[in-house]
């Protein structure tokens, strides 16, 4: 994309939160660098209190579209996102991380989607795995049973992840955060929630692709599984305190081991891949469940929920 600073309000505002995650964040803004006939973007990058500054390598960007670095001590992930939004002009966000990468058409492709569904305020765009390597390979295998299970015969989803998601600005309030800045996990979760309560639930962007690489060993993905599980299981709990279903119920968990299993018949995936992702997935469980057991919820829920 020729370099160009925009007179008007671009069309998109890439919002980006990174914590120490430079390397990979330069696939990814390569991929937005690499998009074709899309209409105008601007890209918020959000430094959440990363050891060392921007390096020079992600700076150089801002001779190919215009680019804006907000660094903050670090605060999570959600806080990170609200500030991006903050110093954002598009008409429309799009959410994506260091992680990811856009295929080429990505922008183009949501911008016809949001022309055409002008009723729409909220779009999920399609995520994908990286499958050059095992655990790539399982991330593809449960996004593509997920997003399937999910779909709802109208067009829209019931799933947020903001790996790949948009939302147009007349949906935010200036006097409210979006995403809950004390939540630790599943803050894409805890929106859709909110959506659910609305009568709102975000269009599948089903063209719109976004990669998401993982680029960590099996025993590190294991390590963070366990960990985000953890912080998840709190998340989950004030949810359900709300009366809104927003995990799957048991028949339904069972529903998308079978899918999987079928998919990981493509040579693309394999059946390995499926074996890895259903103990990863019991390992979550599992440590939900224990969560739920312990004695100190109930103390813990009153502490949060006291003034």
């Amino acid at each position: 994309m020729p370099a160009e600073i925009y007179a008007t309000v671009p069309q998109f505002s890439i919002v980006i939160p990174v914590y120490n995650d430079w390397e990979a964040l330069e696939d990814c803004l390569r991929s937005l660098n690499h998009q074709t006939g899309t209409p105008g973007f601007e890209v918020v990058i959000v430094d959440d209190g990363s050891r060392v500054p921007a390096p020079e390598s992600i700076r150089q960007f801002s001779s190919h579209f215009p680019l804006t670095i907000a660094r903050q001590p670090h605060a999570g992930i959600p806080a990170a996102r609200n500030r991006g939004i903050q110093n954002s002009k598009g008409a429309i966000f799009v959410f994506t991380d260091a992680d990811c990468r856009l295929d080429s058409d990505c922008l183009t492709v949501l911008n016809a989607t949001t022309s055409r569904l002008p009723q729409h305020k909220y779009f999920q765009l399609r995520l994908v795995g990286d499958s050059s390597n095992l655990v790539g390979r399982a991330e593809e295998l449960r996004l593509l049973a997920i997003q399937s299970q999910l779909l709802q015969p109208d067009g829209c989803i019931r799933y947020l992840n903001t790996s790949g998601f948009a939302m147009r600005r007349s949906a935010v309030s200036d006097e409210t955060f979006l995403f809950d800045p004390t939540a630790q996990r599943s803050e894409d979760t805890l929106l859709l929630t909110n959506l659910i309560e609305s009568g709102e639930l975000p269009f599948f962007a089903t063209d719109a692709v976004v990669r998401h690489s993982v680029r960590m060993s099996l025993t590190e993905c294991i390590s963070k599984d366990a960990r985000v599980a953890w912080l998840e299981a709190r998340t989950f709990e004030g949810i359900a305190a709300r009366g809104i279903k927003v995990r799957m119920k048991n028949r339904e968990r069972i529903a998308i081991l079978r899918s999987m299993w079928k998919a990981s018949r493509q040579p693309s995936i394999g059946r390995i891949a499926w074996f890895v992702l259903a103990a990863r997935q019991a390992l979550q469980r599992a440590i939900s469940l224990l969560y739920c057991c312990l004695p100190f919820r109930s103390k813990v829920r009153r502490a949060a929920n006291s003034p």
